[in-house]
Order: structure tokens, then sequence, then C-alpha cells
């Protein structure tokens, strides 16, 4: 029997319960760490405490946000639709694959701390649009690898199929071509929505309008309000997991769909 026969999925509430144990132990490390042993650095509150401000102050994180979702959205959306449009062009024509090739390179290993601040800076700092180009191009690498690698996975022998039987290049692309690609897409935007929302909070940490949860962050930290610090934290990660489970159950609705 192959190993593939012999693999046993894991059950679907181990794939709850063990991220849920591992946070939990991580939270009884922590309170052990700051209540109990007194020994957390002074930026380090309780959990308790973070929860506590989290709640109390939640009129004014709430707006904060709304703010870097709103941002993090408009760079995914932006960065995925440029991504799909240049990886068609790719998939269609060597060439332009060749003169895209090393412009997808650059863009991977641009340091998003240092763009940040030109970007902030080139568009004025009452303006959102340098931030939200930051998630942009953060999002737009991993979508555009992907899709341009879900366009080439059709066969020869798939596409010859379709022209032997009379089908336009529009029916190809749609009976072919997109359900292919599709599951490659849905895995490129679950990755690229995590990095929006880091990009976004980066891209408010260094400058910008002074609103959004990275400019919150920076804020009451300098302040020595630790507690509130965190309690943004709280905000950004809820943020980031919000993303992360609607791509991931967009992803999973498309691979069920998905031909075999």
């Amino acid at each position: 029997m192959s190993a593939a026969g012999v693999e046993r999925r894991l059950p679907s509430w181990l794939r709850i319960v063990a991220p849920a144990a591992v946070a939990l132990l991580a939270l009884v490390v922590w309170v052990l760490i700051v209540d109990v042993a007194d020994a957390a650095p002074r930026m380090l509150p309780s959990p308790f405490a973070i929860l506590e401000e989290f709640f109390a102050r939640f009129s004014i994180i709430a707006p904060d946000m709304a703010i870097t979702a709103t941002n993090a959205l408009v760079g995914l959306v932006a960065g995925t639709a440029l991504a799909i449009l240049l990886a068609a062009l790719a998939a269609s024509a060597r060439p332009i694959d060749g003169m895209l090739a090393p412009l997808v390179a650059a863009l991977a290993v641009i340091p998003i701390v240092a763009l940040t601040p030109i970007l902030n800076t080139m568009f004025g700092a009452s303006s959102q649009f340098g931030r939200q180009a930051v998630a942009a191009i953060a999002a737009f690498v991993p979508v555009f690898v992907n899709v341009l690698r879900g366009l080439r996975q059709t066969r020869p022998v798939q596409r010859d199929l379709l022209r032997a039987s009379a089908a336009t290049r529009s029916q190809t692309f749609r009976f072919l071509t997109l359900p292919t690609a599709l599951p490659y897409l849905m895995s490129g935007i679950r990755i690229a929505a995590s990095l929006a929302v880091i990009s976004a909070l980066v891209a408010e940490y260094f400058g910008g309008p002074a609103d959004g949860i990275g400019t919150a962050i920076a804020s009451y930290a300098k302040s020595g309000r630790a507690a509130l610090a965190w309690a943004f934290v709280l905000g950004g990660i809820l943020i980031g997991l919000l993303f992360f489970l609607v791509t991931s159950l967009l992803e999973r609705l498309s691979t069920r769909r998905a031909p075999v």
C-alpha cells in the first residue's frame, strides 16, 4: 500500500482544538510570568488588563479598526485585480512574462518599512492612498504568482480536446482554464489577505494621517500606556483573523467546486 493510502487525515475537531490548546497554553504562561511571577518587561501588561482596556476603550478602538480594515481591503482588492490582469497577459504571451518577471521579483523584495514613508510623503499626510498602495503592493505578488501558476495548469490534451470539439477561446477559458486556475487564485488571495493587513498596519505606523491601528499603537506605546497599546494590537489581530477566515472559507468553497 502506498504512503498516500496509509496517510490519515486529521479529524476536523482536532484542527480546531489543537490551535485553541496552543493559544490557551500561551495565555497561561503569559499570566504566570506577568501576574504570578511578576517578571514581565515593563511594556508587557497582564492579558486581563489588555482585555479590560479593549472593552472599556472600544469606542475609540473601533473607528481605527475600521480604517485599518478599509485600507487593507482596498489594497487587497486593487492588488488582486492588477495581479489577475497581468498574470493573464503573462500566461498568454511569453514576451510579456519575460518583461514582468523582473518587476515581480523586485516587488517581492522591496522592504515595506522603506517604501512606506516615501509613499506617505508622496501622497500627503492627509491621504490614505499611500497606505492602501503599500497594502496593494504586498497583496500583488502572491496573487500574481499563484494565478500565473494556475493558468498554466491546463494540459495540452485538455486544450486539444476542446479545440477538437470546436470550442471557442472564450469557452475554453470558461470551462477549462478558469475552473483550473480558481483554486490557485483563492489560495493566493488567502495569503495576500494577511499580508495586506500587516502592510496596512506597518504603513500606519510610519506616518500618514493620525488614525488607524498602527498609528494608535505607536502613539500609546510611546506615551507609556502599554495596556491600551496592546488593546489596539488585539484589534489588529481581530482584523487579521477576520480576513483570514473569510478568505479561507472562499478558498474551501472554490476547492470543492474545482474539477478533479
